[in-house]
This record gives C-alpha cells, structure tokens and sequence, in this order.
C-alpha cells in the first residue's frame, strides 16, 4: 500500500525523542506559570508586541522564547509519531490510523465547544493552549492504543 502522506518508520524514533521531553518541560512550565527557565532575545512581530489592534506598534520586543520553542518541539515531535509509517504498513493499520484522526477531532471539538460555554477568563485561555495540542495527543493515544490491542489480540490467538 502506497502512503505518500507519511514519513518513513525511521522518523518516530526520532519523533518521540522530541516528544517526551518536551511534553515534560511543557508541563514543567504551565504549572509554574511559564516564570522557569528563561530564554530572552530579541523578537519580530507583524503586528506587533501590544497585538493585531494596538495604536502603537513596536515590531522589535525582548521575549522569553522557551514556551515557542517548546510549542513547536511538541508539534514537530507530535507529527513524526503520528505520521510516520509503520513497520507493517497495511490496509488495516490505515483503516485505524484515519478512525483515530477522526476521534481526536471531535473529542477535540467538543472539548473546545464545553470550554466556550463553560470557562471565562485565564481558565478559558487555558484550555485553548492545551487545545492546541489535544488532537495531536488524543490521535496519537488513540491510535498507539488500537495497535497495541491489536497486537495483545494477535499474540492471544497464537
């Protein structure tokens, strides 16, 4: 079976090495209010230090840069264990691998609609910083959980 969308099998090695750490510093930093560690340099915005609307604009701004860098470790490691073939590439596993994108997506909507009606506030700001994640992690639980079913069935048979 021909699956161009994904990686080779070699990349979630790769992926989860990326993955597991940053996982770790990223709740490192959420639970102490991103004040640990520190990373300050100087950073370019299009719109700005103040946001989109400000009145005064300052493209130039000193920035704590650790949680960027930790958000896109999480989203580049995320993908390559998501998206990176199997050993045993088949039908099935795709079968599988396209029901868990599916999952994710509406345990990630519904989490965000429950939020919307039910958080105010930094709360709300909350959940739409984990949401930035949730499919990629629900899709990736999902999916290591179907396979490894799949094998724990396969071996009970034999």
């Amino acid at each position: 079976m021909k699956t161009l969308y994904l990686f080779p099998n070699r990349y979630k090695k790769l992926g989860w090495i990326i993955l597991l750490p940053a996982f770790i510093i990223g709740l490192i930093l959420f639970f102490t209010d991103y004040e640990y560690p520190t990373v300050e340099i100087t950073v370019f915005s299009p719109f700005g230090e103040s946001g989109l609307f400000s009145k005064s604009i300052k493209y130039f701004f000193s920035n704590n840069i650790i949680d960027e860098i930790v958000a896109v470790l999480l989203i580049i490691g995320g993908v390559l264990v998501g998206f990176s073939k199997e050993k045993i590439e088949d039908e099935y596993i795709a079968k599988i691998r396209i029901e868990s994108l599916v999952w994710a997506v509406y345990i990630n909507y519904t989490i965000l609609i429950l939020a919307i009606l039910l958080l105010y506030g930094f709360s709300f700001l909350h959940i739409l910083i984990f949401n930035m994640f949730t499919v990629l992690f629900i899709f990736i639980i999902r999916f290591q959980y179907l396979l490894f079913k799949n094998k724990k069935a396969l071996k009970d048979e034999k």
